[in-house]
């Protein structure tokens, strides 16, 4: 796995210096990305001013997106509700935070089983997206195709006993899916290679890994190198999820050059859109050059 400090050290200064992260708009996603950054600094560099940025992180997440059962997507007026696959990956950043201090992993727990009875329909999936109060799924919002995989590993990497009857249910939802789930969309792709790599004797974490990289190499576009959004859009390309594909793809100990392309590319490339100046992108920029805790090995 890569570990470009350099490039992260000064990528966190300008988005600082520009108003674009830490100390703009708070959205969940980037956030948790950004506390297992942090985490990864620290365990990097030894330096406590990372464990404490981790910490102001979670407190100011806390603050702004924390509701009464679980946290609201983002800041923005438009990102409103709950996201399950957001509140999972938030629950991996605790994990990790916890593993330095253990008072986060508590958190983290309290918060898996009060949002899973929200979300998990037992036998049949989980919501994709609910109310911001958690009441019932958001309008034209159904079920999400990777949702229980998220959950699952987040789960056991909080707990596993503290929390064994929700991995049950999830494990009972994979079980039933696994087998003919394609999935066709970059970001999909990446993050389930990096889920699978956490348990990869595990059936369906071997067939997935096996699809994605199918999926991916057929997505591939060269040159100037990237991975288009889907097989079927391959003038379309997004710089964020392209980072999560090299998340992905690292984590599966696959292809190097083309991580080390895609990151070349995108350095260099602009959208001329918001996503240039999205903390999503550069957070995950930052994520692509240093997974760090990311990863089952560190």
């Amino acid at each position: 796995m890569l570990r470009n400090i350099p490039y992260v050290l000064k990528k966190l200064d300008w988005m600082q210096a520009e108003h674009i992260w830490p100390n703009g708009l708070r959205y969940l996603w980037t956030d948790a990305f950004g506390v297992v950054l942090y985490v990864s600094l620290y365990r990097e560099l030894g330096e406590e001013r990372w464990l404490t940025r981790a910490e102001w992180l979670v407190a100011d997440v806390e603050r702004v997106l924390g509701r009464p059962r679980g946290f609201r997507i983002g800041e923005a007026a438009d990102r409103d509700g709950q996201y399950f696959h957001y509140l999972a990956m938030w629950l991996f950043a605790l994990a990790r935070l916890g593993d330095v201090k253990p008072d986060y992993r508590a958190r983290g727990i309290a918060l898996a089983r009060d949002i899973h009875r929200a979300f998990v329909i037992p036998g049949r999936g989980v919501v994709w997206k609910m109310t911001e109060d958690l009441s019932g799924p958001y309008p034209g919002y159904g079920l999400g195709a990777i949702d229980a995989y998220d959950g699952y590993v987040s789960y056991r990497m909080l707990d596993e006993e503290a929390l064994a009857p929700e991995i049950a249910q999830m494990r009972i939802l994979i079980e039933r899916d696994w087998r003919s789930l394609d999935i066709e969309q970059d970001l999909g792709l990446g993050m389930m290679l990096w889920l699978a790599h956490f348990f990869p004797d595990e059936p369906w974490a071997k067939e997935q890994t096996r699809r994605a990289l199918r999926t991916l190499d057929g997505m591939w576009v060269d040159p100037p190198g990237y991975f288009c959004r889907a097989p079927w859009q391959r003038a379309t390309k997004f710089a964020f999820t392209n980072y999560g594909v090299s998340l992905g793809l690292q984590s599966a100990d696959v292809w190097p050059d083309r991580v080390e392309r895609l990151n070349t590319y995108f350095d260099g490339w602009r959208s001329g859109d918001e996503y240039d100046r999205e903390a999503i992108t550069w957070v995950m920029a930052c994520t692509s050059h240093l997974p760090g805790r990311f990863s089952a090995l560190t």
